[in-house]
């Protein structure tokens, strides 16, 4: 029971300080956490999203990402076309925010890893993709029975 408790206490802990480091980190810009995954997909792929693969690329449902893409579009950060499955892509606001945002999480990143070697970092990485992947893999065979 001891390994059950360090690791749901640890991804609780883990999770519960991105949402608020999120949170805090982007207050200074204007935005809110939920705001944070979508600028950063979009910033990767300037070619643009489908609000589909907006929420599969970022974990969220597509209800949540549809406000939020209507969020930013109202902030003349984000344009989409109309239609369905018309690509969501930044405007030069948005791609400024975006760099913005990119530089905070990589700083967010850095402090949460010092202390760690680049093979500790590695392993944890590994592991973390393993785990998740297996996880995956159980939440689809429970759903399943």
């Amino acid at each position: 029971m001891e390994r059950f408790e360090n690791f749901v206490g640890g991804v609780t802990l883990l999770y519960r300080c991105i949402q608020k480091i999120k949170n805090m980190e982007t207050a200074e810009l204007g935005l809110r956490g939920r705001h944070v995954m979508c600028l950063y997909q979009l910033q990767k792929h300037p070619e643009g999203l489908t609000s589909a693969q907006l929420a599969a690329l970022c974990g969220e449902d597509k209800a949540a990402i549809s406000r939020t893409v209507a969020e930013l579009r109202s902030r003349g950060l984000a344009d989409k076309p109309d239609g369905y499955r018309a690509p969501v892509r930044l405007t030069e606001a948005g791609r400024g925010l975006a760099a913005d945002v990119r530089r905070l999480a990589q700083g967010a990143v850095e402090r949460g890893g010092a202390g760690l070697t680049n093979h500790e970092r590695a392993a944890f990485y590994h592991a973390l993709d393993v785990i998740g992947g297996n996880l995956t893999r159980l939440c689809g065979e429970e759903a399943a029975r």
